[in-house]
């Protein structure tokens, strides 16, 4: 073997490093800026380490953004955007708590429930946005607030209680394998299965042709209307089990909660480097979003932050997100 072609092939691992880190620039980032942040917490106040305030803080709060956030990563590499998930989590809480709790249905069916009205909204979200020709930001603007005002109306403006339904509250808060919460398992076990649909079926596919270039999409053929209501109806899924986990969480569902974990759900899908210009995103960047909400969050609460400067906190992250992902899009159209 020749002296270049014995330095071509020593390369090609850094070559193929290097490429993967530009093509992943967005994880990579949100990555090192979430050890970056654990370790200014931990530096802080050594109790934010801890695994109690790991468990219970940083991991049940992950759960239920995470989960929504792994819905509308679908919904935003299509080009699209769901600003209903926060209220429509809440409604599908009301709807499990109205079933499992007044009829005593066994408590598989409250995950069912959860996951499938939840998937209806989503998918009238799609109907409207596919058929009715609305904007994505109007359809789920008008889809949020009669989210909101049917939680209220359905629940009598009075919480909905889980105590006399046996084993609610371990579906987040009991501990199958050691002593993480199952919260997060489901969690982690929801990204597999959507990194799963997104990269390896024919709804991931089309998902990111959307994203890319719709009209193009829609003249090869594809019968873009049906696969846009199957993605918001994903989406809707996603929301449904986040609702089942909130309520485990809380013990209760809350007609007058969800409004603002929308916010939190694209935050970590954005910072996790999916653009919101479409065509772009991954499940676990996605993750690793929603754990730097999560340790943002929980990190100004330990350090005894007043809320209203945690919202500042967390707008200002996300205008730095959406800031970068401007840039990362302005380099990839120059070059």
């Amino acid at each position: 073997m020749s002296d270049i072609t014995k330095s071509q092939t020593e390369a090609m691992p850094s070559n193929r490093l290097m490429e993967f880190v530009r093509r992943e620039i967005g994880q990579v980032f949100a990555l090192a800026g979430l050890i970056a942040l654990f370790a200014f917490f931990s530096f802080m106040q050594p109790a934010f380490y801890s695994w109690l305030n790991i468990s219970n803080g940083i991991l049940m709060s992950t759960a239920v953004v995470g989960l929504l956030a792994l819905g509308i990563t679908f919904v935003i590499i299509t080009g699209g955007i769901d600003l209903s998930v926060g209220t429509n989590m809440t409604l599908c809480a009301v709807i499990v708590g109205h079933y499992v709790v007044g009829w005593k249905l066994p408590l598989w069916s409250g995950l069912v429930i959860g996951m499938c009205f939840g998937a209806f909204v989503g998918a009238l979200n799609g109907f409207m946005i596919a058929f009715l020709r609305l904007p994505p930001f109007i359809a789920t603007l008008a889809s949020m607030k009669a989210c909101q005002g049917l939680a209220l109306v359905l629940s009598h403006l009075a919480p909905i209680i889980f105590a006399d339904v046996k084993g609610w509250s371990s579906i987040a808060q009991g501990n199958l394998i050691g002593s993480i919460p199952n919260g997060a398992l489901i969690l982690f076990f929801a990204a597999i299965i959507a990194s799963v649909i997104l990269n390896r079926t024919v709804l991931g596919r089309y998902t990111f042709a959307l994203g890319s270039n719709f009209e193009a999409t829609k003249l090869s053929g594809v019968k873009v209307n049906r696969w846009l209501i199957a993605i918001y109806a994903l989406c809707g899924v996603f929301v449904g089990l986040g609702a089942v986990v909130l309520t485990s969480r809380l013990g209760a569902a809350q007609p007058d909660l969800g409004l603002g974990y929308e916010l939190q759900a694209i935050a970590a899908a954005i910072i996790g480097g999916t653009s919101l210009s479409g065509g772009k995103g991954s499940i676990w960047g996605t993750m690793i979003g929603a754990l730097i909400i999560s340790v943002l969050t929980n990190g100004l609460q330990v350090l005894q932050v007043q809320q209203e400067w945690q919202y500042v906190v967390v707008g200002v992250v996300i205008v730095i997100a959406v800031y970068t992902d401007n840039i990362r899009r302005r380099r990839a159209g120059e070059s």
